[in-house]
């Protein structure tokens, strides 16, 4: 069986992620879902912090170089509420967060190259990062989220 080389001439730019920085995955009940993950995965959390101004509050847990954030909605009109209410009242997959250069920049190159985008500039999130999401109507249907220290 032969080997299939692919030759790939991408060059590197501020949307070029670095690596995965976090899994979302939205939850009904934060303390059950802690004790789901510490106790039948044996991760440990080690930050648990209330984003305001996105009305959830968050859980982390390091899995080797990524990590996984859990956001529990603190209001009804959290976005995480109403992916919860449109997931017929489960949580699950919410998002994949990928590490770029400079948030603002890469949302910029996403929507020069015709991407949707949900955020026009970047704004604060959890463990003081700088984010940004893209549409899933531009991203094959998955949530992507671009952030940055």
């Amino acid at each position: 069986m032969g080997l299939c080389k692919i030759r790939c001439n991408l060059k590197t730019t501020f949307m070029t992620p670095s690596h995965i920085e976090h899994i979302g995955i939205a939850v009904t009940n934060l303390d059950e879902a802690i004790r789901y993950w510490e106790d039948v995965m044996g991760l440990k959390c080690y930050a648990i912090e209330e984003v305001k101004d996105q009305k959830v509050k968050t859980a982390f847990f390091k899995c080797g170089d990524v990590k996984i954030e859990l956001l529990e909605p603190t209001c009804p009109e959290s976005t995480i509420a109403s992916f919860i209410e449109k997931n017929g009242g489960k949580g699950g997959m919410h998002h994949i967060a990928f590490a770029v250069d400079d948030t603002d920049q890469a949302l910029g190159e996403c929507q020069a190259k015709g991407v949707r985008l949900i955020d026009q500039h970047s704004r604060g999130g959890a463990e003081g990062l700088h984010i940004g999401f893209l549409h899933p109507k531009s991203t094959l249907g998955v949530l992507t989220e671009l952030c940055c220290k």
